[in-house]
């Protein structure tokens, strides 16, 4: 394979997203007390894990991107063969449940859940008022899975504001395509809230985040919850005052604060 196929072929995986999990992922190892080879099953499992739900949505939307003409997306226009990514998707998911249960059951039911919550959006629910659940339940159960593989039991304030955090990035991920969904039939929740409410139920989940981390996390530093405030009420503010593009980047702002403190707190 070129390298530019091997480039789209990852850009397929939705790479971006894929490589910001499996980092938070390897990050979470730390203060959850997992080490040595348990950590790199937990961040190989999570890597092939992303990438098959990165694969499967772009297989399952590869009609509705040639429909809107998206051109970003190398399935659409051709660049890539749906056979290819098939096959690399099915290979993503079989390393995916041998490499979760390796890590030990508990940890790799939980780990298995969130990836099937993430397949199952992409294979309707992103289409329903449901749509924030797969998220919720995703990001929730990222902070369970690495905890669940060290000596320790998950913290509920970790899991509260993982599933948070997983709505509010549901949101704001949106917020750039509604063009595009409404063209071709998807009415997921942010759909419904419509683009001058979606903004706000954004800002206001990413806060509540923010919150309960600040609230629940023993281990938070002064510093950091000082910090994390300011730069939360300033991103909060230039939300609900700018609009448009600017509460997109203000959303994303906030949502990289809260995974900043989530890492922070430990």
């Amino acid at each position: 394979m070129t390298w530019r196929g091997m480039r789209a072929l990852l850009g397929s995986a939705h790479l971006g997203p894929t490589l910001a999990v499996t980092a938070l992922a390897a990050l979470l190892t730390v203060p959850a007390g997992v080490g040595g080879g348990r950590a790199v099953l937990v961040v190989a499992a999570v890597l092939t894990g992303q990438l098959s739900i990165g694969w499967s949505n772009d297989l399952v939307d590869v009609r509705r991107d040639r429909a809107v003409g998206r051109t970003d997306k190398p399935l659409a226009t051709g660049e890539l063969s749906e056979r290819l990514v098939r096959w690399c998707c099915g290979a993503a998911l079989v390393a995916t449940v041998v490499l979760s249960l390796a890590v030990g059951l508990p940890a790799g039911l939980a780990h298995l859940l969130l990836v099937a919550s993430g397949w199952a959006y992409n294979l309707g629910l992103k289409a329903t008022a449901l749509s924030w659940l797969p998220y919720a339940v995703a990001f929730g159960g990222l902070p369970a899975f690495v905890w669940l593989a060290g000596p320790d039991a998950p913290p509920l304030w970790g899991v509260a504001a993982g599933a948070l955090l997983g709505v509010g990035a549901h949101l704001t991920n949106v917020l750039p395509d509604l063009g595009d969904d409404a063209a071709t039939g998807v009415r997921g929740l942010p759909h419904r809230l419509g683009p001058r409410l979606l903004p706000v139920a954004a800002v206001a989940v990413l806060v509540a985040a923010s919150v309960v981390i600040a609230l629940g996390a023993p281990g938070l530093p002064r510093w950091a919850l000082g910090a994390g405030a300011l730069l939360v009420a300033a991103l909060a503010g230039l939300a609900l005052v700018r609009g448009g593009r600017d509460s997109f980047r203000a959303a994303v702002g906030i949502a990289l604060v809260d995974v900043a403190l989530l890492v922070v707190a430990g």
